[in-house]
């Protein structure tokens, strides 16, 4: 009997969760899939204990043989290997070859080209094929984008049966919208033969999310759930629950529409040998509706009110100061600066994020404080360097809760160079894949796909360097920011007229408004540190030569002067200006911006 007729005719039971079972019978390395190398008999023992527990389908260990998690091995040979060893073990059992996702966010979110990460799918399906298995499962993929583009490659090298496993984050706002359901119409028509939830949530948890998916017709099901939530215990995760426990939860998603029942991350033999003896009777359920359903298509997303920012841009000549912040807690300087630029007519105040790495008040928190002290709407410039994917999206809802709506995507400068060699830069995506964090959230939606409650209003400002030394390699991350959804230009500081020409001509062919950069410098020295241990930054050979032989005063006015000159020509070709003053000086700032006045 065919996988399918047999799941079909009567719920199987799905192994649970290899590599942690590895562990804690002694393999010691990282990714657990090299044991399939090193120690294939206990790879085997492993495969067999799940089958002597009750299991009728196995998985082949090769969940993370591909070459973003595997630097040690060849992953191709790896998942081979997975296959040939699930394979002796299984005996009349099911094997189903794993394939897991990248484990880093796709382009245009992350920097791993779809080109790349199509290419170790295939590879793995054609090991896998190699390797006799039954049929192939994709699961723990959180971003349906990559799900999808796994299967597009896996259905060209392998004609058997495909399963596919999605991790939900279980939430009220999730269910009540009906994202499980959504997904799961989504995974139909990608090809799928069977579909379903595997990790992050427990089984009472997943009950309601395979209801949902269930409502998908008469597709075939497949539950994997964890244990529960776990704890970080010596350097391990584990799971404080009882094997009787997951035994009974789990044995209620045969209620919920399931076809297929296993268990995830810290599922051992014994948590499978307690569904086996929760779930006597195989027969698949007759499914019920979910009542909802039907309520959850029409909900009306509120939309979040927009920053002034978003009404200015194209209707008047914008003028933005980014202020320095303090290394501590002191920001009366910053608040003072923003309170007199605002009477002068400034229309916005930017906040760096940790440039260079320095160790600064976070971006968020000051502000606030500006636009809740100063009355002045800011600018916030967010790093990819110090927050996972996770946090970054944490971060620009709790920013937009307070009220901030303007948002600087940057990549950032790596923290090697700053104040804490030794910390860790993170970069789970740059500056392209926060653009597409922002503008989900703008369509109310993580980028799981989860509802955030309303549709927020970001207006979102991206970086452009019309001077950098590879200038088509800088024009495709412009035209990639541009269509993860960018509101609006802003530029490096420039001193030469005709790159502020070009800059504008290209943001005019994206139909965007541009605000060009200008640093008024204040010395020869200045000029020198900005030209050569600044990356991005060019300053002239002209301008270099007039600052040679002035003193401090002088060379401060020349600074301003040259400044003044760049700002008064830009009302004419650009949509704003974005002046950055030396140490900060919101005085500077203001007699660079008389020559606009004017």
């Amino acid at each position: 009997m065919s996988f399918l007729d047999a799941l079909r005719e009567r719920i199987l039971l799905l192994d649970g969760a290899i590599g942690s079972t590895l562990s804690a019978r002694g393999y010691a390395r990282t990714p657990q899939c090299l044991a399939n190398l090193d120690e294939p008999e206990l790879v085997k023992s492993v495969h067999r204990a799940f089958i002597e527990a009750g299991a009728d389908v196995i998985e082949t260990n090769s969940f993370t043989a591909n070459r973003f998690k595997l630097k040690e091995a060849d992953p191709a040979e790896v998942t081979y290997r997975a296959a040939v060893l699930a394979r002796e073990a299984a005996g009349d059992k099911f094997v189903l070859g794993a394939i897991g996702p990248c484990g880093k966010p796709l382009a245009p979110l992350g920097n791993i080209e779809i080109q790349m990460a199509e290419e170790q799918f295939r590879l793995q399906a054609e090991a896998l094929k190699e390797g006799g298995v039954d049929g192939i499962i994709l699961e723990s993929f959180t971003d349906l984008a990559e799900l999808e583009a796994a299967a597009n490659v896996v259905k060209g090298a392998y004609s058997g049966p495909l399963v596919a496993c999605k991790s939900f984050i279980e939430d009220g706002e999730t269910l009540s919208e009906g994202f499980p359901l959504r997904a799961a119409n989504r995974m139909i028509e990608m090809g799928f033969d069977v579909i379903g939830a595997n990790c992050v949530v427990g089984p009472q948890r997943m009950f309601d999310i395979i209801r949902w998916m269930s409502e998908a017709g008469d597709a075939l099901i497949c539950a994997l759930p964890t244990p529960g939530m776990p704890q970080l215990l010596k350097g391990t995760y584990v799971y404080d629950v009882v094997p009787e426990y997951f035994g009974k939860a789990a044995a209620r998603l045969a209620e919920a529409g399931a076809n297929m029942i296993g268990g995830c991350c810290g599922t051992t033999p014994e948590f499978i040998a307690a569904l086996r003896e929760a779930l006597p009777d195989r027969k698949p359920r007759a499914r019920k509706s979910v009542k909802t359903a039907q309520k959850a298509s029409g909900k009306v997303v509120e939309q979040s009110e927009p920053s002034e920012l978003s009404r200015k841009l194209g209707k008047k000549f914008v003028s933005t100061v980014e202020l320095d912040l303090p290394r501590g807690l002191d920001c009366s300087k910053v608040l003072e600066g923003a309170r007199e630029l605002k009477q002068r007519g400034v229309d916005l105040i930017d906040i760096s994020d940790g440039a260079r790495a320095r160790l600064r008040m976070t971006p968020s928190a000051i502000c606030s404080i500006i636009q809740r002290e100063a009355g002045i709407e800011t600018m916030m410039h967010v790093a990819c360097r110090d927050r996972n994917l996770l946090a970054l999206q944490a971060d620009m809802l709790g920013a937009h809760a307070l009220g901030i709506r303007n948002v600087l995507a940057i990549t950032g400068d790596p923290a090697n160079i700053g104040d804490f060699p030794s910390a860790t830069s993170v970069f789970d995506i740059d500056a392209i894949g926060l653009v597409r964090v922002l503008s989900r959230f703008n369509e109310g939606r993580d980028l799981a796909g989860n509802s955030v409650g309303k549709k927020c209003a970001f207006t979102i400002g991206v970086a452009f360097n019309p001077a950098a030394p590879d200038r088509e390699f800088e024009l495709e991350r412009l035209r990639r920011k541009v269509d993860a959804g960018a509101h609006v230009i802003y530029t490096q500081p420039l001193f030469e007229m005709a790159h502020a020409e070009f800059a504008c001509a290209q943001a005019a062919s994206f139909g965007l408004p541009i605000l060009i950069g200008v640093m008024p410098l204040r010395s020869q020295r200045h000029a020198e540190f900005m030209h050569n241990e600044v990356p991005g930054i060019s300053v002239p050979a002209w301008l270099m030569q007039k600052f040679a032989s002035l003193g401090d005063e002088d060379a401060l006015q020349l600074g301003v002067s040259v400044a003044q000159e760049f700002a008064a020509c830009l009302p004419k070709m650009a949509q704003g200006i974005y002046l950055m003053p030396p140490a900060g000086n919101w005085r500077i700032a203001d007699q660079v911006l008389d020559a606009v006045r004017k």
